[in-house]
């Protein structure tokens, strides 16, 4: 008998699910399934690294063993993960006899149920079949997929990007492409963004016509506008109804003053949504082809701050400490008190040929990288006239990956 595929959307919560098989095809279903919230039963002699940790922090139940037919009592799905045709028919054999439908990889004529390819934006999911066609239907689903990201529909707004909140959204270290898909999502939906200087600009000229976009520019001792200020933007536009995003260079909670700002929101009842992003910190010395850490050469690295001299009454960084660690160390805003930083850390003993490196606008096309060592890196950076933004890497890493 044929017919063409009746689309529903199982709602599997606490619902019995049964995989049979613990190979490739399971290691991408699976998650599927647990993050639809089924009670997943994973039967198969053998299971892949990704399922086994799955198993380990207890998302799913184990059968390390055949199929058997009473694994399907009480199940309201099966899905046939194996590519043995004749252990599959049994399965689906077990499946008719109870009703259950069955979704089978090998045979997707004898499946009683078919895997759609699914493309989630938000809260909206949407899943396309293509006729038994699993190639046909992953290029209507790549093409459905682009057409929402570049026309994000306002009526589809969830919780998290509402008229009446605000977003705290790192945009990453200053490639565009580095953002978030969570963080692009709710920025276009915005109908503020307030952004700050390291944001890349790619992004804001992305922006709907109609975005309020608020300059908040903290330019490194120079003009800026107040953190008051700011917070003050923050929770004004949201409670006016409006769906704020405060979008910020790298992480919002890395010396980015995300806390001030969720602080200053709670206080006037605005709820607020907090994304990660792809920090500097990390990110720019691995682009620069320096591993914050490498086996048998670094098992720590800490991240400082540098915008304080370390002979100011206001640094919170405890220097002499930091120059006596082995791992890795990453300054940001570090460049005014670099030569400072450098005479202190080896003051109190780091040995002035530590290797070090600098990367000025890290992941971006201005992109400029410097080696050096700690006793030389501060007039090397002058000579070389490197400006912010910049990280600054100090430790054996820096020269882990040199040939």
């Amino acid at each position: 008998m044929t017919g063409n595929p009746y689309p529903l959307g199982l709602r599997l919560a606490g619902r019995r699910v049964v995989v049979v098989g613990g190979g490739a095809v399971a290691t991408r279903r699976v998650p599927a399934l647990l993050d639809a919230g089924a009670d997943v039963l994973l039967v198969s002699p053998e299971l892949t690294p990704a399922l086994r940790a799955h198993v380990d922090a207890g998302r799913l139940h184990w059968e390390p063993r055949r199929f058997a037919p009473a694994d399907l009592d009480g199940a309201w799905l099966v899905q046939v993960a194996v590519d043995d045709r004749v252990a599959a028919a049994a399965v689906g054999a077990a499946a008719a006899e109870r009703r259950i439908f069955c979704v089978r990889a090998d045979d997707r004529v004898a499946a009683t149920a078919w895997t759609p390819a699914v493309t989630r934006h938000g809260p909206v999911t949407v899943a396309v079949l293509g006729g038994g066609d699993p190639r046909r239907a992953m290029t209507v689903r790549d093409a459905v997929r682009d057409l929402l990201s570049a026309r994000p529909d306002r009526s589809a707004v969830g919780a998290e990007g509402a008229p009446g909140r605000v977003a705290l959204v790192g945009a990453g270290p200053g490639d565009p492409e580095l953002i978030t898909l969570k963080g692009w999502r709710l920025l276009t939906r915005a109908d503020v963004v307030v952004a700050d200087r390291l944001v890349p600009g790619l992004l804001l000229d992305e922006l709907r016509p109609d975005v309020e976009l608020v300059d908040a520019s903290k330019i490194p001792y120079g003009p800026s506008r107040t953190q008051e200020e700011i917070n003050r933007i923050l929770v004004d536009r949201a409670l006016a109804g409006r769906a704020v995003v405060r979008l910020k260079g790298g992480d919002p909670y890395v010396f980015g003053r995300g806390g001030e700002e969720l602080l200053a929101c709670a206080e006037a009842g605005v709820p607020v949504t907090v994304v990660p992003g792809v920090t500097s910190a990390i990110a720019v010395p691995a682009v620069a082809g320096v591993p914050v850490t490498h086996r048998a050469v670094a098992h720590e690295f800490t991240v400082v701050s540098g915008h304080v001299a370390p002979d100011s009454p206001a640094s919170l960084v405890r220097w002499e400490a930091l120059a006596g660690l082995r791992g890795t160390l990453v300054i940001l805003m570090g460049l005014k008190n670099l030569a400072a930083i450098a005479a202190t850390l080896v003051a109190h003993g780091k040995s002035p040929e530590t290797p070090a490196a600098v990367i000025q606008e890290g992941t971006t096309a201005g992109q400029r990288t410097l080696r050096s060592t700690l006793g030389a890196v501060a007039a090397d950076v002058e000579a070389a006239a490197l400006r912010p933004p910049a990280i600054v890497v100090l430790g054996d890493v820096v020269d882990a990956l040199t040939p």
